[in-house]
């Protein structure tokens, strides 16, 4: 069997019997690639079914050697494992060569927040003499108040606005659907954006429904959300690292601070597994520091 077929299999059963979303199926099939990419080097353009533990081995080996993080590392074995998976699935292999490849240890590494004061600068630094200004504070309002995932806010329906009732219905991963309160800071912002700058632009064919559009009338890109952060974060001079999902995280870390229970904090973002959501239990940095100079005998 050639890869380009293994390959091509694996796309269609990643979209069809996984349902998961376009960016999930482009990254396990750019890291099958990557180990194709490897094996033709240099196991003289070896078969998937031909695959043996070692060759694995060797491919980790060489991620290592490039300087692939653990966590990017462990990523990767994990899509090339749902790779042999499926072809053990499909008959394609009698043996599944990933039974005992082992994935690197990493460490759960504590996400940056912003502080209320920090979100507060941002949204405040938003020009609103720029006809997108209404926006992207509509949308920076949006992202905090219901911890969403940018490609959740970017594909954000109108017809899933339910204000009257303070929710909205979000579309996350391989397509479930949850239900998120919203604030009434958002509803306004959102709703002076409908009014003052939506329904002023000249909307593209596909791009009816979508809340967040941009000039040209199209669905705003995830770069671009990206980009427009960025920017903020630079015109506060901001010495922080930050991106869309900060707002998530400081969203969490700020309901839980506050006495959250966890469950509807999990509900809430979407997690599948409790365990991702208490991350988030960890103790206020301020807290631990006046906890520190109160009682340690050297402060």
């Amino acid at each position: 069997m050639k890869w380009e077929t293994g390959i091509r299999g694996f796309e269609n059963y990643l979209k069809l019997e996984k349902s998961l979303s376009q960016n999930s199926v482009a990254a396990y099939i750019n890291d099958i690639s990557k180990l194709n990419s490897f094996l033709d080097a240099g196991y003289s353009k070896i078969t998937p079914e031909k695959v043996k533990l070692e060759h694995l081995k060797s491919f980790v080996e060489w991620l290592n050697e490039k300087g692939v993080s653990p966590r990017t590392q462990a990523r990767t074995i994990s899509g090339i494992k749902s790779f042999f998976k499926y072809l053990l699935i499909e008959d394609k292999i009698s043996s599944d060569p990933t039974a005992l490849l082992e994935s690197p240890k990493i460490g759960r590494k504590l996400p940056d927040i912003l502080t209320m004061e920090e979100i507060d600068k941002l949204i405040d630094a938003v020009s609103l003499e720029k006809a997108e200004g209404q926006r992207n504070k509509a949308m920076l309002e949006t992202l905090y108040s219901c911890g969403l995932r940018v490609s959740e806010l970017v594909n954000l329906k109108l017809t899933n606005l339910y204000f009257d009732q303070g929710f909205i219905k979000i579309e996350g991963k391989a397509d479930k659907e949850r239900l998120v309160p919203v604030s009434s800071r958002a509803v306004e912002e959102i709703t002076k954006y409908t009014e003052n700058y939506r329904n002023n632009l000249k909307i593209q064919k596909g791009s009816e429904n979508i809340l967040f559009l941009n000039r040209r009338g199209q669905q705003l890109s995830r770069v671009m959300v990206f980009t427009i952060i960025k920017n903020l974060a630079a015109k506060i001079n901001l010495q922080k690292k930050i991106s869309p999902h900060t707002f998530r995280h400081s969203f969490a870390t700020h309901l839980i601070n506050g006495g959250a229970d966890l469950r509807a904090v999990q509900e809430m973002l979407g997690h599948e597994s409790i365990l991702t959501t208490e991350i988030y239990t960890h103790l206020d940095r301020d807290y631990l520091k006046d906890t520190i100079n109160q009682f340690h005998p050297r402060s």
